[in-house]
């Protein structure tokens, strides 16, 4: 299915790039593997992992609504991360 394609290729793209604008934060101050950067960057890989494995059941009955709900939940963690981003000093 495309749209499974897709999905992974957005939640790729989307915690990446969440990822690579904590290194640009941090570039930008100086504040080189800083504590707050490396929370937010965890976040993200653990958000990741969590999605991933949603994404690999199989086990569901109606795959439509479980793959929206993913989407969901993809963009319910990442406004978060991007608002845990938006808070750094």
């Amino acid at each position: 299915m495309a749209s499974i394609r897709d999905l992974k290729k957005d939640i790729n793209f989307v915690l990446g790039d969440i990822i690579e604008a904590v290194y640009q934060w941090e570039a930008a101050t100086n504040n080189e593997n800083s504590n707050e950067g490396t929370v937010i960057i965890d976040k993200s890989i653990a958000a990741f992992d969590e999605l991933m494995d949603k994404v690999h059941q199989n086990s569901v009955p109606d795959k439509k609504a479980h793959f929206k709900a993913i989407r969901a939940d993809l963009e319910e963690k990442a406004t978060a991360l991007v608002q845990d981003l938006n808070n750094l000093n």
